[in-house]
């Protein structure tokens, strides 16, 4: 007989030093979520609403500010309540969710940016044969794939996970991580199933980040060739790029957290690193396109003006 004890309950760590400004933290926390759910919807509902706006680009970056709101909804309620609480625990359920929620929002971000990075190499690189390859079946397949194989690969990793015996209830972050679960399994081989899971993960996004850097080779090339594919480039891709730099600096944020954060940072420093990705990248996505984006920003400034006329 196994005499390990069934895990219902897992122990949070990172927020035990914040007794005295927990208050402030849950406000300052609670205004940033409000933020991201007002600028994610607002691009949302800009990009619905206008039929002009249905094109591939605008179609995958509504998909990036909707994977925006799925992603913090995984992380940021348990937080705020975590804040107002003496104790941080989360069910062995409720942990695997959160695990699932994080990282399926994490690889559908960089599966996104991959299409919007070949929407514009498509574009720039080859507009003659444009509106023949980005039709709309052929987004909507994009985008369902973009959604459904970061689902799959990470539901593999908490498939396994979930089947093991753990020995221990201790996760030494703010939030859930499945790795971090796999590590607590009793079982060597379940540790090595994980472990081989995770570097699958890994390969498939190097294949991802490879496509990047080959089509914006072949973008800023063109730009180099041709004013026209300059203007294009300057309008739409720089948007992205600033994206990806983002999402990219996020996630070393976490690697480095995942490395070293234990080791030799302050818990504060820690705690940053483990949601830079749930920060940063949720609020200045729609911000940066919303901006730079001339359709969607006359038509956010046309809708303000309209409900400006309409209180006079």
């Amino acid at each position: 007989m196994d005499n390990v004890s069934v895990i219902t309950m897992f122990t949070l760590s990172g927020l035990n030093g914040t007794a005295n400004y927990r208050v402030t933290l849950f406000a300052l926390t609670l205004l940033c979520y409000s933020v991201i759910w007002l600028v994610n919807v607002v691009i949302i509902v800009t990009i619905i609403t206008d039929k002009c706006l249905h094109e591939p680009m605008y179609i995958f970056l509504c998909n990036l500010c909707i994977n925006g709101l799925y992603g913090t909804a995984g992380f940021y309620p348990k937080f705020l309540i975590d804040l107002l609480s003496t104790t941080h625990v989360i069910s062995y359920a409720g942990c695997l969710l959160q695990g699932f929620v994080i990282h399926s929002s994490a690889s559908a971000d960089l599966s996104l940016l991959v299409l919007m990075a070949y929407d514009r190499y498509v574009a720039i690189c080859r507009p003659l044969v444009y509106h023949s390859v980005m039709t709309k079946q052929r987004v909507c397949v994009f985008v369902v794939f973009a959604w459904l194989i970061p689902l799959y690969l990470v539901l593999m990793g908490m498939t396994i996970t979930s089947r093991s015996r753990l020995c221990g209830s201790h996760i030494p972050k703010i939030y859930c991580v499945i790795s971090l679960i796999g590590q607590l399994a009793c079982s060597a081989s379940i540790a090595k199933a994980n472990t081989s899971i995770a570097y699958f993960n890994i390969a498939i996004y190097c294949v991802h980040f490879v496509f990047l850097i080959w089509s914006y080779m072949y973008l800023v090339r063109m730009c180099l060739i041709s004013k026209e594919s300059r203007s294009k480039f300057m309008q739409t891709c720089v948007p992205h790029l600033i994206s990806l730099f983002n999402f990219g600096f996020a996630v070393l944020f976490d690697l480095m957290y995942t490395r070293f954060g234990s080791r030799t940072l302050s818990q504060s420093l820690q705690n940053f690193m483990a949601i830079e990705f749930l920060l940063i990248p949720p609020v200045m996505n729609p911000l940066i396109y919303g901006l730079k984006l001339t359709k969607i920003r006359k038509k956010i400034l046309s809708f303000f003006q309209e409900q400006k006329k309409s209180f006079r």
